[in-house]
């Protein structure tokens, strides 16, 4: 008789459980489908043209909406096809087609705003040290970070050039740290190669210069080798107003000091760097927590180009005159106060760089003055030069003031760059997203909009947060949890103007893959204009620090009406491949 070994292993099954659609979505399929267990396609527009709040426009209407999304939903789930006679949707379809990111977003992807101001009329995606691969002070300068940036639909990339050990080429590199460098001409071609893939409107490259007349005219012959035609330049060397980004559509824009403004400069404002370095939680600060540390220097250390350059010696020559030229939105600081650098001219347009802490220190007196500047001219806004991992700050700040270019380190990650994605998620993506009218206007006494001013509520969000699902599919079993399903809970809230903002959040549902939340949030707003609707996921640790669950940032002003469903992305901002809320959005 054989006797047998018996090895038992006691494992626990997480068994992901199909959550049936909410009951507002059942209540919504009853009514529209008039007590019927099948849903039409002219069911379903009375469902999207009433509930949905949705219009005919952009080429297609409500009607044909339905008819779409009903082939696409019957295709996909039941791959049938035109030839079927069946044309109806049942309740799972129905639920399917709501939690569908791709079928019913939460925001529209055309642009759609008037593209036929000038420049300054909009806020542009901007980058800083866009070369850069990590730190500021060791990481290697690369041009990948820049095609990386280009593909997410950043518009405004940054240079930092120097001459090579040689002297005789141009490198890119942050300068007086261990950055490796990389060659300019390497970054140019990268950029040609990639600037239009995600959007069609103007690339700016805004260049800290640090050469000698002669490689500045090295670096004209690049530019002009390597774009062609798509460089733009004015006929004259200074424009007296900026272009539209329609009138600029596929054209590479050069931005930086004028050689002959060098030559003025006598003196060099190094920063001292701060050794006080905050320990920040995994996602980076609440926005509400960043404070903008005074200093007196309102230069950071990477960019103390545009107020001196001591490599130029010398009167300007003919080569230089060529590189001047290239220069189609010229920066600097004009001698003087604050008051004189945020000086309106008539004839001429222009770039001012502001450091984070002092837009923020400018803010504080000369607020209607940066306004009144941004309504014509350029303004960028930088990290301060001791943000040393990278990191960044509130864009708000500069946002709420009219600065087009709030430029930060996306290579980062963290709550900041969160908002700035969300931001620019406006617009189809394209990388220019108009500004508000108030910000763009004067009054009958010609007063400009007063960022400090206390202002009544202009429109009040309601947000539902129903359930979320997907975790199972982009998680592996034990990531949250070695011996239990997750705890799910959703942070929700508002990013804007100090007096919308706030964050709320959902009870936990505990043991459950698919969690139900149906709760409902209200955010009275201001300036719904500047306002960022906050999503964040977390899974409660009883031990330790709560674990990430997924996050987004959506443009309130952009939020489709109705229940919606809602992509989640990682903490660097990459889309998550199934996971997704399913949320309400009302404007009351």
């Amino acid at each position: 008789m054989g006797s047998y070994r018996m090895c038992v292993c006691f494992t626990r099954k997480f068994r992901v459980k199909e959550e049936e659609p909410p009951r507002d979505v059942k209540e919504a399929f009853e009514k529209y489908a008039e007590g019927g267990t099948q849903m039409t396609a002219e069911q379903l527009r009375r469902f999207l043209a009433e509930l949905q709040v949705e219009k005919d426009g952009g080429g297609a209407s409500v009607s044909d909406d339905a008819e779409r999304i009903v082939e696409q939903v019957l295709q996909k789930r039941h791959h049938i096809t035109k030839l079927i006679t069946r044309r109806t949707l049942s309740l799972e379809d129905f639920h399917h087609y709501l939690f569908s990111p791709d079928l019913n977003p939460p925001i529209r992807d055309q642009v759609h705003q008037d593209m036929t101001a000038p420049l300054s009329h909009y806020y542009i995606y901007t980058g800083h040290n866009s070369y850069l691969t990590g730190n500021q002070l060791s990481s290697d300068c690369s041009d990948v970070p820049i095609i990386k940036a280009l593909k997410r639909g950043v518009r405004v990339v940054e240079l930092d050039i120097w001459p090579n050990s040689t002297k005789d080429n141009v490198h890119v590199l942050h300068g007086r740290t261990l950055t490796t460098p990389v060659e300019l001409i390497k970054c140019l071609k990268s950029i040609k190669e990639h600037a239009f893939s995600e959007s069609p409107y103007p690339v700016i490259i805004t260049l800290e210069d640090h050469l000698t007349a002669d490689l500045q005219a090295k670096v004209a012959q690049m530019l002009i080798q390597t774009f062609g035609e798509m460089l733009f330049y004015p006929e004259t060397c200074c424009l007296k107003e900026l272009p539209s980004p329609e009138e600029l559509k596929y054209r590479i824009i050069i931005s930086t000091k004028p050689p002959e403004e060098y030559l003025k400069d006598k003196t060099s404002n190094e920063n001292g760097l701060d050794s006080h370095k905050s320990e920040e939680d995994l996602w980076g600060k609440e926005p509400s927590e960043l404070t903008h540390e005074r200093e007196d220097d309102d230069t950071s250390e990477s960019d103390t180009s545009e107020d001196n350059n001591n490599n130029n010696h010398g009167s300007f020559s003919s080569v230089e005159h060529d590189y001047k030229c290239l220069i189609a939105i010229h920066a600097g600081k004009p001698k003087g106060g604050l008051k004189d650098a945020l000086k309106v001219e008539l004839d001429k347009v222009r770039r001012l760089s502001l450091s984070e802490q002092a837009l923020e220190k400018a803010a504080e007196s000369h607020g209607t003055d940066i306004v009144r500047f941004t309504q014509k001219n350029i303004l960028r806004v930088y990290p301060k030069g001791t943000r040393f991992n990278s990191s960044n700050y509130k864009p708000l700040v500069g946002w709420m003031h009219g600065a087009q270019m709030v430029a930060f380190n996306m290579q980062g990650y963290g709550r900041s760059l969160w908002l700035m994605h969300g931001m620019f998620r406006a617009n189809g993506g394209c990388g220019y997203v108009k500004k508000p009218d108030f910000i763009m206007k004067a009054d009958s006494d010609n007063q400009v909009f007063d960022p400090k001013a206390n202002l009544p509520v202009k429109k009040t969000l309601k947000v539902k947060v129903y359930m979320g699902d997907g975790w199972h599919l982009d998680f592996k079993q034990t990531h949250f949890d070695l011996y239990s399903p997750p705890d799910f809970y959703t942070r929700v809230g508002i990013a804007g103007v100090p007096a919308d903002e706030i964050m709320k959040k959902t009870k936990k549902k505990e043991d459950d893959w698919t969690p139900v939340w149906e709760e409902e949030f209200t955010f009275p707003l201001t300036v719904p204009e500047l306002a960022l609707l906050r999503v964040e996921v977390h899974e409660y640790d009883m031990s330790e620090k709560d674990d990430f669950g997924g996050q987004t940032c959506l443009p309130v002003s952009e939020l489709r009406q109705g229940i919606r469903a809602v992509p989640l992305f990682d903490r660097k901002g990459v889309k998550y491949n199934s996971v997704r809320l399913l949320m309400r959005f009302e404007f009351v």
